[in-house]
């Protein structure tokens, strides 16, 4: 169950691109979740789920659900036993993760990598962080698959559900049940054409560009206009159509990467405004331009900037 949010984070850095944002959801028919765990010492089994869905949004945020009910273990009596003794009734466990989709948009039809994951998982109330190394592989344009590159092993303890493998031992007259076990995972996520959406282009603004310059002393004691040039807060270079907290190099706050906003001249306005009433919880100490000359004077600036 960990892996699959593993999964989920490295498919979320594929299919969500600075440029191009889209959604993608998860193919159940081509995805499959399985672990393995061994009785008295020498019994394999593999036991799968059947019910996963999901979906990654264009803001980069990766969610999916496993129906717990959906266990598969070839035996009814069995089944029966993992939903109301291990998963306590539980119906689903929920997944979420953030990325960093740097390492791995740019893979092309046909090209496979290797990254490393962190995930959280959320079963029954307990939540367990984790990491793991996927392989990931670009199918089609509008499709992506992730599977395990190493065997994950996956502690019940930590996952919450040690009294409920005891329940098991107890009722089948077990000697003992494995409290690591195997996870692998092979997941397929399918680009939703019809809910993609094209980060809108620069429109220019005209504003008085000396009177913008004057303007960006305000913002020069933390901000700087050099490629890759990065001082107290990130470079501002190329920041028009730029999307928010991806610019290499640069430590941003969780809500700023998380936004998913794209920098147009209407989103800078409303944030030179208001930055931390636009983004709650980001870092800038600024507290906003408030004449709206001045913002249409400094993007003004920032565009003739860009335009060297």
């Amino acid at each position: 169950m960990k892996l699959l949010l593993k999964a989920v984070t490295i498919a979320s850095a594929i299919v969500a691109t600075p440029a191009l944002a889209e959604s993608w959801t998860l193919a159940p028919a081509g995805s499959h979740l399985a672990y393995g765990s061994i009785k008295k010492d020498t019994l394999g089994e593999v036991n799968s789920f059947t019910g996963l869905s999901g979906h990654v949004t264009p803001g980069g945020k990766a969610e999916v659900e496993i129906d717990l009910s959906s266990i598969e273990t070839n035996i009814d009596i069995r089944n029966e036993r993992m939903i109301e003794h291990v998963f306590r009734k539980a119906g689903t466990a929920s997944l979420t993760a953030e990325f960093d989709m740097a390492e791995v948009s740019g893979l092309s039809v046909g090209e496979t990598t290797t990254v490393d994951a962190q995930a959280v998982l959320s079963l029954s109330g307990t939540d367990v962080a984790f990491d793991a190394e996927m392989f990931v592989a670009r199918l089609t344009e509008t499709q992506v698959m992730v599977s395990t590159n190493d065997m994950v092993f996956i502690s019940t303890e930590d996952a919450g559900v040690n009294a409920g493998v005891d329940k098991l031992m107890e009722i089948a007259s077990l000697p003992g049940i494995t409290r690591t076990v195997p996870v692998t995972a092979r997941l397929i996520f399918n680009r939703d054409e019809e809910q993609a959406v094209v980060a809108p282009a620069p429109v220019a603004v005209t504003g008085d560009v000396k009177a913008g310059k004057k303007v960006f002393r305000k913002c020069s004691a933390c901000h700087k206009l050099d490629e890759d040039h990065h001082s107290v807060g990130p470079s501002l270079h190329g920041i028009i159509g730029a999307t928010a907290g991806q610019a290499d190099g640069f430590r941003y706050s969780a809500p700023l990467k998380e936004s998913g906003i794209v920098w147009t001249t209407e989103t800078l306005t409303t944030f030179l405004t208001d930055p931390r009433g636009t983004i709650p919880g980001n870092k800038m100490q600024f507290p906003g331009l408030k004449k709206d000359e001045d913002i249409t004077n400094l993007i003004s600036y920032l565009q003739a900037e860009a335009q060297g």
